[in-house]
């Protein structure tokens, strides 16, 4: 006999269905962890914002707990710092740039802090774009870490740079100013951005979820593969043992 005599379609079919419902009930069970996991990254962005200072300090390292927390800041917009930063999807995937303004926290001249105040279609200018608006202002967003350096700057002397980098940030502003280790993503643009058809940004970076969100549903999907695996141990057995029986 051989192995795919007709006698021995019946094992095959039966080894097929167990095979692919145990592997697909596996892949669901991993989908269900994934989601859980996202989930849960969403909520931890929804927390009560806290002042920006409570998380961290000028000169302080950017803290693990920190990413994607929702801060509060107040100062005055640092105009002359404004950038754009090109490289950067909107919630529908079309590409665009980020229009960023640093931000002092506090009395003007104390160290600023980069704010994404917005999305930008690809082809829009520094001039296109609003001024900051004056004076004092309150601004809520998700804390986010500096960029590395990525891809070279192809044009130095613009005001479109490919990373926000706190480094690029403080050649623009006056001698002395000192920078945040970190920006903010702003949840909203301000009113009047937002009338010049500024939309909001992204965040590019989600605080990690626990280690255990989801961590049933993980394990139902390896014990499902492992069910898959065995009923295909089981079939390759069957076949062998009918073949070597009528040899």
């Amino acid at each position: 006999m051989r192995p795919w005599s007709p006698r021995l379609w019946g094992a095959h079919l039966l080894a097929l269905v167990c095979i692919a419902f145990a592997a697909g009930m596996g892949l669901w069970q991993y989908d269900a962890w994934q989601e859980r996991r996202a989930a849960e990254q969403v909520d931890l962005t929804e927390a009560e914002p806290v002042p920006m200072t409570e998380v961290l300090g000028p000169d302080d390292p950017f803290p693990t707990a920190g990413l994607g927390r929702p801060v509060e800041i107040r100062g005055t917009f640092l105009a002359q710092g404004t950038v754009l930063v090109s490289g950067r999807q909107d919630a529908d995937g079309a590409d665009g740039r980020w229009l960023v303004t640093p931000i002092s926290v506090g009395a003007p001249g104390s160290p600023a802090v980069p704010v994404v105040r917005g999305w930008v279609p690809a082809d829009t200018d520094l001039e296109e774009v609003p001024p900051p608006p004056e004076g004092e202002v309150d601004v809520l967003g998700w804390l986010q870490p500096t960029e590395s350096a990525g891809e070279p700057d192809d044009d130095p002397d613009d005001d479109v740079v490919p990373a926000l980098r706190i480094a690029d940030l403080l050649q623009l502003l006056e001698e002395g100013q000192d920078l945040y280790g970190a920006y903010v993503v702003a949840e909203q643009p301000l009113p009047a951005d937002r009338s010049e058809g500024v939309r909001a940004a992204t965040l590019d970076q989600l605080p990690p979820a626990s280690r255990f969100t989801g961590l049933r549903n993980i394990l139902y999907a390896v014990e499902w593969w492992v069910f898959a695996a065995f009923a295909g141990f089981l079939w390759w057995r069957y076949v062998r043992d009918a073949v070597r029986s009528q040899s």
